[in-house]
């Protein structure tokens, strides 16, 4: 059993976002409590659950500064190169494969 009020999809009452509807405006939580959540009922499973944040407290967004931006160009470039023939794949390898396709599939082509 919860504390929080417990809100039924779409159905939630106006000044409540969850985290996605908040960054769509731009904003963040700012480490505010949740104060209730939303449930989306499911057939076969339990309810898909979200939490919800006020908005008036919530906290603009920080900004991209040059060297997070740096950093995560970096990332993204190390996530194309194949870790098994070591070249730039020209887009990022999926974790699943782990290495580029013509490695992964050798006989495809």
């Amino acid at each position: 059993m919860s504390a929080l009020p417990v809100y039924r999809w779409r159905l939630a009452p106006e000044g409540l976002a969850t985290r996605r509807q908040l960054r769509a405006l731009g904003l963040r939580p700012g480490g505010a409590p949740v104060v209730a959540q939303l449930e989306r009922p499911r057939r076969r499973r339990g309810p898909l659950v979200a939490y919800l944040y006020r908005v008036d407290t919530a906290k603009p967004v920080r900004p991209m500064t040059p060297a997070k931006r740096a950093v995560l160009a970096k990332a993204n470039a190390a996530r194309q190169v194949c870790p098994r023939c070591g070249q730039d794949a020209g887009y990022r390898i999926p974790p699943t494969l782990g290495m580029c396709g013509p490695c992964a599939y050798p006989d495809a082509a």
